[in-house]
């Protein structure tokens, strides 16, 4: 299987994880098995991390706020930012953290049943740790767009009108 092929079946996988492989190998006129034992491993060796399902919550019913923080840190020595960022993504509060450049080192995305639950964690747990410095917490008040995808799409017809 070329490497290009390879990349296919994962651009496919990211786009729609509910395709059967079988869907998938007709899509791309390979045989099924192949298909099979690509994505098995590349689950196995955790190119495939997980399969998620996008929900809009705020539809669905549910109160869920969402921050991201930028916080400051001092690095340590020999490893850098990885065991604070570890310390900081073990919290279940915590989505996502992705070290930064720029004014400040990580981002920290935090989801909790309101905005109360976001500013105790950053104040008791987060902003507690050692080598955090400092912390700045942004809430998101209204998601457009995650993943790609366009929560609410006003217009079917995204044409620009042309008037004489």
């Amino acid at each position: 299987m070329t490497e290009a092929t390879k990349r296919s079946i994962l651009a496919i996988l990211a786009e729609n994880n509910r395709l059967a492989p079988e869907d998938i190998a007709a899509m791309l006129c390979l045989p099924v098995e192949e298909v099979t034992n690509f994505i098995r491993e590349m689950e196995e060796s955790n190119v495939i991390v997980k399969y998620n399902t996008l929900i809009n919550w705020e539809k669905a019913g549910e109160e869920i706020v969402t921050a991201l923080i930028e916080v400051k840190v001092v690095p340590q020595r020999e490893v850098g930012f990885d065991t604070v960022a570890e310390r900081i993504y073990r919290f279940p509060d915590v989505k996502s953290v992705f070290l930064m450049s720029g004014g400040f080192d990580l981002t920290v995305l935090v989801e909790g049943k309101n905005m109360k639950d976001v500013a105790l964690f950053v104040a008791e747990k987060l902003a507690t740790l050692e080598y955090v410095q400092s912390t700045a917490t942004h809430f998101v008040l209204k998601k457009y767009k995650q993943d790609g995808v366009i929560f609410e799409d006003k217009e079917d017809d995204h044409r620009l009108i042309v008037s004489p």
